[in-house]
């Protein structure tokens, strides 16, 4: 544990592993198309860097350039973006892995 807290640094939160990740600019579709960086994504939902504000509850559709694109509710809304939430299904999850390995991928 010692080792982990010496390599994040004394005062920096532990954080999802990003230093790897590519961050893709991607597309959310809401009223109108907007970009979105892709900050973090699981099976369940992703959090998006992005101006657009669409209403808590709204569904969006998230477009990846690797991944394509999925469905998604408004789940919540941050200064800084929004997060959306997916079905959680074997899609979902489909979704969330291609788009991490295709972040991943040097190119």
């Amino acid at each position: 544990m010692a080792a982990v807290h010496q390599l994040r640094g004394s005062n920096t939160a532990p954080t999802m592993a990003t230093q790897w990740r590519r961050r893709r600019m991607c597309l959310l579709v809401a009223d109108t198309p907007v970009p979105a960086a892709l900050r973090d994504i699981s099976g369940s939902g992703a959090f998006l860097e992005t101006n657009a504000r669409p209403a808590l509850q709204s569904m969006v559709r998230f477009h990846h350039p690797d991944a394509g694109f999925i469905d998604a509710r408004v789940d919540g809304i941050a200064n800084d973006g929004i997060r959306i939430a997916f079905s959680g299904d074997s899609a979902s999850v489909a979704f969330a892995l291609t788009a991490i390995t295709a972040d991943m991928t040097q190119s």
